[in-house]
Protein backbone atom coordinates (compact mmCIF):
# COMPACT_ATOMS: atom_id res chain seq x y z
CA UNK A 1 0.00 0.00 0.00
CA UNK A 2 1.25 3.49 -0.80
CA UNK A 3 2.91 5.65 1.80
CA UNK A 4 1.01 8.54 0.23
CA UNK A 5 -2.61 7.43 0.01
CA UNK A 6 -3.75 11.00 -0.68
CA UNK A 7 -1.96 10.82 -4.04
CA UNK A 8 -4.07 7.86 -5.17
CA UNK A 9 -7.62 8.75 -6.12
CA UNK A 10 -10.38 6.55 -7.54
CA UNK A 11 -11.30 7.60 -11.06
CA UNK A 12 -14.99 7.26 -10.25
CA UNK A 13 -16.28 8.22 -6.82
CA UNK A 14 -18.85 5.42 -6.82
CA UNK A 15 -16.20 2.72 -7.14
CA UNK A 16 -15.07 0.92 -4.02
CA UNK A 17 -11.83 2.10 -2.43
CA UNK A 18 -10.78 -1.53 -1.95
CA UNK A 19 -8.69 -3.33 -2.97
CA UNK A 20 -5.78 -0.90 -3.06
CA UNK A 21 -2.71 -1.53 -5.19
CA UNK A 22 0.44 -2.83 -3.41
CA UNK A 23 2.66 0.14 -4.19
CA UNK A 24 4.98 2.62 -2.51
CA UNK A 25 5.01 6.17 -3.89
CA UNK A 26 7.85 8.52 -2.98
CA UNK A 27 7.50 12.06 -4.29
CA UNK A 28 10.70 13.81 -5.33
CA UNK A 29 12.94 10.79 -4.81
CA UNK A 30 15.51 12.23 -7.23
CA UNK A 31 16.73 15.77 -6.75
CA UNK A 32 17.07 18.23 -9.62
CA UNK A 33 20.78 17.50 -10.19
CA UNK A 34 20.15 13.77 -10.45
CA UNK A 35 17.24 14.32 -12.83
CA UNK A 36 19.29 16.58 -15.11
CA UNK A 37 22.16 14.06 -15.23
CA UNK A 38 19.82 11.27 -16.30
CA UNK A 39 17.95 13.36 -18.87
CA UNK A 40 21.21 14.61 -20.40
CA UNK A 41 22.50 11.04 -20.60
CA UNK A 42 19.24 9.86 -22.16
CA UNK A 43 19.72 12.15 -25.17
CA UNK A 44 22.34 9.65 -26.42
CA UNK A 45 20.33 6.46 -25.77
CA UNK A 46 19.85 4.30 -28.91
CA UNK A 47 16.06 4.55 -28.82
CA UNK A 48 13.79 2.68 -31.23
CA UNK A 49 10.09 2.46 -31.99
CA UNK A 50 9.63 -1.25 -32.84
CA UNK A 51 6.54 -2.76 -34.37
CA UNK A 52 4.30 -5.27 -32.60
CA UNK A 53 1.61 -7.48 -34.10
CA UNK A 54 -1.98 -6.76 -33.06
CA UNK A 55 -4.82 -8.79 -34.62
CA UNK A 56 -2.58 -9.83 -37.50
CA UNK A 57 -1.34 -6.32 -38.32
CA UNK A 58 1.95 -4.68 -37.38
CA UNK A 59 1.93 -1.31 -35.64
CA UNK A 60 4.78 0.84 -34.32
CA UNK A 61 4.52 1.26 -30.56
CA UNK A 62 3.33 4.77 -29.51
CA UNK A 63 6.59 5.66 -27.72
CA UNK A 64 10.36 5.06 -28.02
CA UNK A 65 12.28 2.61 -25.88
CA UNK A 66 15.59 0.93 -25.07
CA UNK A 67 16.53 -1.97 -22.77
CA UNK A 68 19.76 -2.02 -20.72
CA UNK A 69 20.82 -4.97 -18.61
CA UNK A 70 23.42 -7.37 -17.33
CA UNK A 71 24.88 -10.11 -19.52
CA UNK A 72 22.25 -12.82 -20.11
CA UNK A 73 19.34 -10.52 -19.29
CA UNK A 74 17.63 -10.34 -22.67
CA UNK A 75 13.92 -9.60 -22.61
CA UNK A 76 10.88 -10.84 -24.54
CA UNK A 77 7.57 -9.00 -24.28
CA UNK A 78 4.70 -8.21 -26.65
CA UNK A 79 6.37 -10.53 -29.13
CA UNK A 80 9.56 -8.43 -29.16
CA UNK A 81 12.90 -10.03 -28.33
CA UNK A 82 15.30 -7.39 -27.03
CA UNK A 83 19.02 -7.92 -26.48
CA UNK A 84 20.33 -6.22 -23.34
CA UNK A 85 22.63 -3.29 -24.05
CA UNK A 86 25.41 -2.34 -21.57
CA UNK A 87 24.37 -0.09 -18.68
CA UNK A 88 24.86 3.68 -19.16
CA UNK A 89 26.66 5.46 -16.31
CA UNK A 90 23.80 7.26 -14.56
CA UNK A 91 21.14 4.59 -15.15
CA UNK A 92 23.53 2.15 -13.48
CA UNK A 93 24.10 4.58 -10.59
CA UNK A 94 20.34 4.81 -10.11
CA UNK A 95 20.12 1.01 -10.04
CA UNK A 96 22.64 0.88 -7.19
CA UNK A 97 20.90 3.73 -5.34
CA UNK A 98 17.63 1.77 -5.40
CA UNK A 99 19.45 -1.31 -4.12
CA UNK A 100 21.00 0.69 -1.28
CA UNK A 101 17.84 2.57 -0.30
CA UNK A 102 15.27 -0.23 -0.67
CA UNK A 103 17.23 -3.49 -1.10
CA UNK A 104 15.63 -3.58 -4.53
CA UNK A 105 17.49 -5.98 -6.81
CA UNK A 106 17.47 -5.32 -10.56
CA UNK A 107 19.52 -6.53 -13.49
CA UNK A 108 17.74 -4.65 -16.27
CA UNK A 109 15.90 -1.41 -16.97
CA UNK A 110 13.38 -0.57 -19.68
CA UNK A 111 13.55 3.11 -20.62
CA UNK A 112 10.49 4.55 -22.33
CA UNK A 113 10.50 7.98 -23.97
CA UNK A 114 7.18 9.76 -24.52
CA UNK A 115 7.72 12.68 -26.89
CA UNK A 116 4.51 14.39 -25.77
CA UNK A 117 0.98 13.58 -24.60
CA UNK A 118 0.18 11.74 -27.83
CA UNK A 119 2.61 8.98 -26.88
CA UNK A 120 1.13 6.44 -24.49
CA UNK A 121 1.19 2.94 -22.99
CA UNK A 122 -1.82 0.60 -23.08
CA UNK A 123 -3.13 -1.35 -20.09
CA UNK A 124 -0.90 -4.32 -19.27
CA UNK A 125 0.88 -6.24 -16.51
CA UNK A 126 4.63 -6.79 -16.36
CA UNK A 127 4.23 -10.52 -15.91
CA UNK A 128 6.60 -12.02 -18.47
CA UNK A 129 7.95 -15.43 -17.40
CA UNK A 130 11.58 -14.26 -17.30
CA UNK A 131 10.82 -11.75 -14.51
CA UNK A 132 11.88 -13.22 -11.17
CA UNK A 133 8.81 -14.46 -9.30
CA UNK A 134 7.83 -12.27 -6.37
CA UNK A 135 10.18 -9.44 -7.35
CA UNK A 136 9.34 -5.74 -7.17
CA UNK A 137 9.52 -3.29 -10.08
CA UNK A 138 10.69 0.29 -9.51
CA UNK A 139 9.48 3.07 -11.82
CA UNK A 140 11.14 6.51 -12.05
CA UNK A 141 9.50 9.46 -13.84
CA UNK A 142 11.50 12.29 -15.44
CA UNK A 143 10.15 15.30 -17.32
CA UNK A 144 6.46 15.94 -17.94
CA UNK A 145 3.86 14.91 -15.37
CA UNK A 146 1.53 12.18 -16.62
CA UNK A 147 -1.39 10.19 -15.22
CA UNK A 148 -0.57 6.59 -14.31
CA UNK A 149 -3.75 4.49 -14.23
CA UNK A 150 -4.14 1.28 -12.21
CA UNK A 151 -6.98 -1.16 -12.89
CA UNK A 152 -7.75 -4.22 -10.77
CA UNK A 153 -8.23 -7.44 -12.76
CA UNK A 154 -10.93 -8.95 -10.53
CA UNK A 155 -12.99 -5.95 -9.37
CA UNK A 156 -14.08 -2.50 -10.64
CA UNK A 157 -11.35 -0.77 -8.61
CA UNK A 158 -9.52 1.82 -10.70
CA UNK A 159 -7.09 4.51 -9.58
CA UNK A 160 -5.14 7.34 -11.18
CA UNK A 161 -1.84 8.79 -9.90
CA UNK A 162 -0.28 11.92 -11.38
CA UNK A 163 3.42 11.05 -11.54
CA UNK A 164 5.79 14.02 -11.56
CA UNK A 165 9.45 14.43 -12.42
CA UNK A 166 11.68 12.78 -9.84
CA UNK A 167 8.93 10.56 -8.39
CA UNK A 168 9.57 6.92 -7.55
CA UNK A 169 6.81 4.31 -7.69
CA UNK A 170 7.61 0.79 -6.46
CA UNK A 171 5.17 -1.89 -7.59
CA UNK A 172 5.31 -4.70 -5.04
CA UNK A 173 4.34 -8.31 -5.63
CA UNK A 174 1.55 -9.33 -6.35
CA UNK A 175 0.88 -6.08 -8.23
CA UNK A 176 1.58 -7.65 -11.63
CA UNK A 177 -0.63 -10.65 -10.85
CA UNK A 178 -3.72 -8.69 -9.79
CA UNK A 179 -3.46 -5.29 -11.52
CA UNK A 180 -2.92 -3.71 -14.91
CA UNK A 181 -1.34 -0.29 -15.40
CA UNK A 182 -1.31 2.19 -18.27
CA UNK A 183 -0.23 5.67 -19.31
CA UNK A 184 -3.17 7.13 -21.30
CA UNK A 185 -2.87 9.87 -23.91
CA UNK A 186 -3.01 13.43 -22.57
CA UNK A 187 -3.13 15.69 -25.62
CA UNK A 188 -2.62 18.87 -23.58
CA UNK A 189 0.85 17.65 -22.52
CA UNK A 190 3.46 19.10 -24.90
CA UNK A 191 6.67 18.19 -23.06
CA UNK A 192 8.60 14.90 -23.15
CA UNK A 193 8.60 12.30 -20.38
CA UNK A 194 11.17 9.62 -19.59
CA UNK A 195 10.32 6.54 -17.57
CA UNK A 196 12.79 4.00 -16.14
CA UNK A 197 11.41 0.66 -14.91
CA UNK A 198 13.97 -1.47 -13.10
CA UNK A 199 13.32 -5.23 -13.16
CA UNK A 200 14.88 -8.43 -11.87
CA UNK A 201 15.11 -11.08 -14.62
CA UNK A 202 16.18 -14.69 -14.46
CA UNK A 203 19.65 -14.72 -16.01
CA UNK A 204 20.03 -16.68 -19.28
CA UNK A 205 16.29 -17.38 -19.43
CA UNK A 206 16.51 -17.04 -23.24
CA UNK A 207 19.89 -18.73 -23.62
Amino acid sequence: MSKHDDDITPQKALLTLEPKPPITLIRGYLNNEQQVALINEAQAYPLSRPEIQVFGKFHAIPRQQVWFGDLGCDYLYSGLFIRALPWPKYANKLRHKLAKDFSLGSNGVLVNHYVDGKDCMGAHSDDEPEIAKGSDIASITLGASRDFVLKHKHSPARYSINLQSGDLLIMHWPMQKDWQHSLPKRLKVKDPRWNYTFRQLMVNFHA
